[in-house]
């Protein structure tokens, strides 16, 4: 029993026959040539792309300067409560 249904084109190892490869003969070259072009412009798309966002330097951001840290208080401890002595 065969979950797949047989077709007259490819014989019964699911390989092409005689037949099918005639019959997309004519359009191999016209199949190869449009696969090439948008091959091509995805490639070109992708170049493009990369090298546009490469030639960012991020010079007009403005970087905040570091947060001041309050001076260290010596010999208090961070488990007093406030107002307790």
């Amino acid at each position: 029993m065969s979950s797949i249904p047989r077709s007259s084109y490819y014989d019964k190892n699911y390989r092409q026959t005689e037949a099918l490869l005639r019959a997309r003969r004519p359009f191999l070259v016209k199949n190869a040539l449009t696969g090439a072009g948008i091959f091509a412009f995805a490639m070109g798309v992708y170049a493009f792309t990369i090298r546009a966002v490469s030639q960012d330097e991020f010079e007009d951001v403005p970087v905040p300067e570091a947060p001041v840290q309050p001076p260290h208080t010596p010999n208090v401890s961070p488990n007093r409560s406030l107002g307790s002595t």
